[in-house]
């Protein structure tokens, strides 16, 4: 096994200071609103006479059944004593996802049985890194809180680079991808994967506002990268179990993998992230000649572009 993290030290800067619940609940909102228009929801549309993009708050108070007072109370970030009820009401008038439902309830109905859950350590287990070894030909890691890269095997390190050679902080997929232009070579969308991290950042700040690491990594990459705050401005969320990534390898070429995430049954904030190529094509005849150069392969990806 190459060298693993079962523990993420906290950062030097990790004294940043809590998102803003209420002004989360507030942008959230108000960008739900805005995509939305008249004719989306079986309104009338009187174009030249709107001020604003999207609908207005009148008209989503009156497609979700409360007051117009009482929505700009809580468009406002005053969720208080909001009901289950009227949150569900409110995202059918937004056609809300079921990811997003499930960030609006965090931001407007936080739980308080935790004073601050994301501050300790995360912990992987010895069986599981023993799992990840013996997932022959198949790239695999095991993902934590704010994209943290805690633990891979030996065929993840001759695909993406050998992550041992990285400071345990900078293990984490939204630095790589927004900080390492290298990351930028390796996919083929990049703009994808860009907003599959912004949008899980985005849903994990929801769960835990008040976690000071992944309030010190927004604030560096807010600073760090344009691209990053474009993204994080649209506060779209959404989890991302499964899908295809396509990858320009240096060493074997163009690979098109999909990829499965597998959330760890008594730890929900980890993940097994599993690659498989179709059987057949090219992309699985490639993982299987990376598979054995064995470690030359994780030495010659530690010089390649996205080391």
């Amino acid at each position: 096994m190459d060298e693993q993290l079962d523990s993420v030290p906290e950062p030097a800067a990790a004294a940043g200071q809590a998102l803003d619940r209420r002004a989360e609940l507030s942008e959230f909102l108000r960008t739900r609103r805005a995509r939305l228009k008249p004719e989306d929801v079986g309104l009338p549309d009187f174009g030249r006479h709107r001020r604003v993009p999207g609908l207005r708050r009148e008209e989503l108070a009156q497609l979700a059944g409360v007051s117009v007072a009482y929505y700009t109370r809580l468009e406002q970030g005053n969720g208080r004593n909001v009901s289950a009820e009227v949150l569900d009401a409110i995202a059918r008038a937004l056609r809300l996802t079921d990811a997003e439902h499930a960030h609006l309830t965090h931001l407007a109905k936080p739980k308080a049985h935790k004073k601050k859950p994301a501050a300790r350590t995360q912990q992987v287990r010895a069986s599981l890194m023993q799992l990840l070894d013996s997932f022959d030909g198949v790239p695999a890691y095991i993902v934590g809180r704010r994209a943290d890269i805690l633990t891979w095997n030996r065929m993840a390190a001759a695909v993406f680079g050998d992550w041992a050679q990285l400071p345990p902080q900078e293990r984490n997929w939204a630095r790589m991808t927004f900080l390492k232009p290298e990351y930028q070579d390796l996919f083929v969308d990049w703009e994808q994967k860009a907003i599959d991290i912004v949008c899980q950042l985005r849903y994990e700040a929801g769960c835990h506002p008040d976690d000071p690491r992944l309030s010190a990594l927004v604030g560096e990459l807010s600073v760090k990268s344009e691209d990053f705050r474009r993204l994080w401005a649209t506060h779209d969320v959404k989890e991302k179990s499964h899908g295809l990534k396509r990858l320009r390898h240096p060493l074997v070429g163009d690979l098109a993998l999909q990829f499965e995430s597998f959330r760890v049954p008594d730890d929900g904030e980890l993940a097994l992230v599993t690659y498989h190529a179709q059987p057949g094509s090219a992309s699985a005849e490639a993982l299987r000649l990376l598979a054995s150069w064995g470690t030359d392969a994780t030495r010659a990806g530690t010089t390649a572009p996205h080391a």
